[in-house]
């Protein structure tokens, strides 16, 4: 397993997603999106507070774990550049990110990014917001967790995309709001291993304009 493989592949529920997405205020029974979700446990967490969850994730290998580790049948079929996994509550796309339509996520009014940002390089960065704006329902709501870290102590991913570069990203479409700032030394999550010994993750609700 890659190093940025095993920071991904963590065996809890992101806490940060635990501790606000009440105050988020999503909807009940509304459908989450989850980009770049890879095996996040996240999702089954999403899915026992009641909402239906629409992912993608670029590696069918992980795609194929998350069913297999967490025991959930799904059902696979092709639709046009994506294998489609559907599971009850469930379904994720697995292939590129840039191919999603706002088809595919026209029912998902809410979005939990945790990982997708801060996998990307600043050059591909601007691309997925973009991206996002183009496919994203109007009046779509975003929680999205950031980190900052000391960029000459180790390179990404994940990566570093401090508080002034989200702002600037979802400048354009977007009102941005920071709810909230962590530095526990339990957010390094093996990190400390590639030579970090400390990373500030920011938490985002992010508003997508009506016009």
């Amino acid at each position: 397993m890659g190093k940025w493989q095993a920071w991904l592949a963590q065996d809890a529920v992101n806490v940060h997603l635990e501790t606000w997405w009440k105050r988020f205020q999503a909807d009940e029974n509304a459908e989450v999106f989850v980009p770049l979700c890879g095996k996040s446990l996240d999702m089954l967490w999403l899915l026992e507070q009641g909402h239906r969850v629409t992912g993608v994730e670029l590696h069918a290998s992980a795609v194929d774990a998350f069913f297999a580790e967490n025991a959930v049948p799904a059902e696979r079929t092709e639709q046009g550049a994506f294998q489609y996994y559907r599971s009850h509550g469930l379904g994720i796309y697995c292939g590129d990110f840039f191919d999603l339509t706002a088809e595919h996520v026209q029912d998902c009014r809410y979005v939990f990014d945790r990982a997708a940002l801060v996998a990307l390089p600043p050059e591909m960065r601007v691309d997925y917001v973009t991206h996002m704006h183009k496919i994203l329902p109007a009046g779509s709501q975003l929680f999205l967790i950031g980190m900052a870290y000391d960029t000459s102590k180790m390179s990404g991913p994940p990566f570093s995309v401090p508080d002034e570069e989200v702002k600037t990203l979802f400048a354009n479409g977007f009102s941005v709001e920071r709810v909230a700032s962590s530095d526990d030394p339990s957010l390094l999550g093996g990190l400390e291993k590639r030579g970090l010994d400390r990373l500030r993750e920011n938490i985002y609700f992010i508003h997508k304009h009506s016009s």
